[in-house]
């Protein structure tokens, strides 16, 4: 849809009046870089995204990200001007008010439109890198038919700045992702003030350097942002377009300066900016003939909905397509029954990570929605299987992606794998390294996004590399997070159902904690021919051996320290201490679970024992003040694991004695 300036300039106005409306409302919000980046956003809408509001779930449409997510009245503005079910105007008038859909910054979960949560600096654009390859990667099997979108990103200096940026573009680079076009609000100001404060860096040449396109424009003449564009989309590299913009562009006295970054403009100024602009309007007010511009601007895309759905109607690939879509829910278990038939009929000792690397393979060979990889540790965290070839500039079909050592880059980048739909991702780090891509963990979970985190070397039992490398406070920490299931399975039967629930909980992201050392496998009796509904770890605790004598005494342990549970408790046995053992692969799935049975598993008027190679705080949930935490409250070193384990009392005989003590005898 081509407009003339003369009708595109009252149209980006209309996105600075909502703008500096809606921050003065609320006495709080960032009015300038919606403000600065108007002129770029009608362009970018007008003639270049693929969108349809009455369809805002279309597969094959475009991805808009808006990494500066503080400058959220720009996506807020544009989602109602073109026509969007929501927000309305009343949303609008509430904006960053209890109940309103526009929060502070942008939330995928409450806007259609709003592809991911945007905020935290850098991590948009990370997740459209993700979105950029899933789409590569479902273009290569269904073909341009189906599969033909771009991702466009609106990024401001603190995106580029953010240590993530770099991660991001290096992966987008060495991928060659030509579908992904990054427009840099180049204002020179963030909040403390002018860029030159804190960076002297040549932005553009670190992007030409890591393989990018780049090319500069007048971020206020429309002409020159729609040649910046036009290039940056026919250009095969991903696309850096550095848009030269005033931030608060209307403001006559405060664009250009630092405060108007993250501060309303006051009264008087929106009154001088009104004027300024022309804008005769009231608040919250769009003239006709300016709203008219924009709902047909928004209309436009329907023909092109319309002509994609017919050709999804009669493809021959529709029926996979749409159970790419459809995900993995209805899958991952009946992936699993043979395999775990085999385990039950041939019990192997293997460490939980050899067990995730066994149980995805029926998974990788029968869900081709699966694409894993590794940040540079794919021979430890054993994430490839001989069913995911690499995914590459070669080979965007490939399903194993080497991520290099970007574990931050790497959990954004499967954020927005998940974000986009028709792609699993699952990617693995050391668990100690987790903390490099916390955040992005984090909005793993805010955003619902379907991740899996496959987290090896859980514990002190990793052994020689010591200290720096063995977790301690790490699962207990993620535990912390809302709405993600943390699994630390206990042997090889218990990976392949913490697997199968992975990949059943669409709404959820999933930490695998997995051992290095092997673990005996504990389970099989009562496991012949296992399926969804046998699955014991999906309540998140069980009784795995029932005491034999009067019960005194209930061992609550999870993952390696399950099978030292259970050597402590034949101990107490053969002294008439009665002792359940209960594993525990997942707290927050035994939490969700009616008060009848977590009664039933942690009785009243018993001892409570909790065992794991971690941290104690947090365990008293379990086992009431009065109860008895095996663990480590302080840092590892360097030994064998099994010099450690007998070091830090982590064993049945130690153990016992403890147990002995507290229970008088």
């Amino acid at each position: 849809m081509q407009l003339d300036p003369s009708r595109l300039a009252p149209m980006a106005n209309a996105i600075r009046a909502l703008s500096m409306d809606a921050v003065q409302q609320a006495n709080s919000g960032h009015p300038g870089m919606p403000m600065g980046m108007a002129d770029v956003a009608t362009v970018l809408f007008s003639q270049f995204l693929k969108f349809d509001p009455a369809a805002p779930k279309w597969a094959d449409r475009d991805r808009f990200v808006l990494s500066a997510g503080h400058g959220s009245m720009l996506i807020y503005s544009l989602l109602h001007l073109t026509g969007y079910a929501a927000p309305t105007m009343a949303d609008i008038r509430n904006f960053r008010q209890l109940g309103s859909p526009c929060a502070g910054h942008p939330e995928n979960h409450e806007l259609d439109g709003v592809e991911c949560t945007g905020g935290p600096l850098g991590q948009g654009l990370a997740m459209a890198v993700g979105m950029a390859m899933a789409e590569r990667h479902l273009n290569a099997a269904f073909g341009d038919a189906l599969v033909d979108h771009k991702t466009w990103v609106i990024a401001g200096d603190g995106c580029l700045m953010e240590g993530i940026n770099h991660e991001a573009i290096g992966l987008a680079g060495v991928n060659k992702l030509g579908r992904l076009n990054v427009l840099w609000d180049d204002n020179n100001i963030t909040i403390d003030g002018d860029t030159s404060l804190s960076t002297c860096e040549d932005i553009l040449a670190r992007y030409a350097a890591t393989g990018w396109h780049t090319v500069r424009c007048n971020g206020h003449d429309f002409a020159d942002i729609a040649r910046a564009l036009a290039e940056a989309e026919a250009d095969p590299r991903p696309s850096l377009v550095a848009c030269k913009t005033i931030i608060g562009k209307g403001a006559p006295n405060k664009q250009g300066g630092h405060n108007v970054h993250g501060s309303p403009l006051g009264a008087d100024e929106v009154a001088a900016a009104r004027e300024y602009l022309g804008w005769t309007a009231a608040p919250f007010e769009v003239p006709a003939e300016i709203m008219a511009d924009w709902r047909a601007l928004g209309a436009k895309g329907a023909a092109a909905r319309a002509a994609w759905e017919g050709r999804l109607a009669a493809s021959a690939s529709r029926a996979d397509f749409e159970a790419r879509l459809a995900g993995t829910a209805a899958l991952a278990s009946p992936a699993l029954e043979s395999y775990i038939a085999g385990l039950v009929a041939a019990p192997q000792k293997v460490a939980t990570r050899k067990a995730s690397e066994m149980a995805l393979g029926p998974l990788t060979e029968q869900l081709p929605h699966l694409v894993g990889g590794s940040a540079d540790l794919t021979g430890s965290n054993l994430t490839k299987t001989k069913f995911t070839e690499p995914f590459g500039a070669d080979n965007y079909g490939g399903r194993h992606v080497y991520y290099g050592i970007r574990e931050f880059g790497m959990a954004a980048a499967m954020n927005g794998m998940a974000l986009h739909g028709g792609v699993v991702p699952y990617g693995g780090t050391f668990l100690v390294f987790s903390d490099y891509c916390r955040n992005a963990i984090r909005m793993s979970a805010l955003q619902h996004a379907q991740v899996v985190y496959v987290l090896t070397h859980d514990s002190i039992g990793l052994g020689e590399d010591g200290p720096t490398h063995q977790p301690v406070e790490h699962v207990m920490s993620l535990r912390m997070i809302p709405n993600l299931n943390v699994y630390r399975p206990a042997d090889v039967i218990e990976t392949a159902e913490c697997w199968a629930l992975a990949l059943e909980t669409t709404g959820t992201p999933s930490v695998l904690a997995l051992s290095r050392q092997n673990l005996p496998q504990l389970r099989g009796e009562g496991d012949a021919g296992w399926t969804r509904a046998a699955n014991r770890c999906a309540k998140g605790a069980y009784r795995l051996k029932a005491a034999e004598g009067a019960r005194k005494v209930v061992l609550v342990a999870t993952g390696s320290e399950v099978e030292i549970a259970l050597a402590a408790a034949a101990a107490l046995e053969a002294d008439g201490i009665g002792a359940d053992v209960v594993s525990m692969p997942c707290a927050e799935l035994f939490v969700a679970q009616d008060a009848a049975y977590r009664a039933d598993v942690l009785p009243e008027g018993v001892l409570k024992v909790s065992v794991e190679a971690g941290v104690t705080m947090g365990w008293e949930r379990f086992t009431g003040l009065d109860g008895l935490n095996i663990g480590i409250d302080s840092f590892g070193a360097s030994a064998p694991a099994d010099v450690l384990y007998k070091h830090f009392g982590i064993s049945a005989d130690a153990i016992v004695p403890q147990i002995k003590a507290k229970l008088g005898l």
